[in-house]
């Protein structure tokens, strides 16, 4: 048995990978287990707009979930990470709604924090690969 990483990079990858040292997706056991994506330009910078930058952590997540064949469709736990829930949470989950399609939903963890190294907003998510 392989101890390498089954690693899942998006076909138009952002500079954060190599700039923190961390691979976007890992493939295990059926299931694909997604790192922290944020609104990211190419050149790892935030999305200043927090709309756009919701908008485009999710089109970072789809194109990661796209790569492994996959979709949201198949996501079965959500983690969100908000740096200032209080003040932005509705405009954000009423942008995450575009994207987290019909019921049943997955699972959704939220956590207010104190910093997302510039960012406002970052989703990690579990998905079950499909057969």
């Amino acid at each position: 048995m392989s101890s390498k990483r089954d690693v899942v990079f998006p076909a138009d990858r952002h500079d954060l990978y190599e700039l923190h040292r961390y691979s976007p997706a890992i493939r295990s056991n059926g299931f694909l287990f997604v790192s922290g994506q944020v609104g990211s330009r190419k050149d790892g910078s935030p999305e200043p707009d927090l709309k756009e930058q919701v908008r485009l952590a999710f089109t970072n997540l789809n194109a990661i979930l796209a790569e492994a064949g996959s979709s949201f469709e198949d996501v079965v736990d959500t983690t969100i990470f908000m740096v200032n829930p209080h003040a932005e949470f509705e405009t954000i989950w009423e942008v995450a709604a575009d994207y987290w399609g019909e019921a049943p939903y997955p699972t959704v963890t939220a956590i207010g924090v104190t910093w997302l190294s510039g960012f406002d907003f970052e989703i990690k998510v579990i998905a079950k690969l499909p057969e």
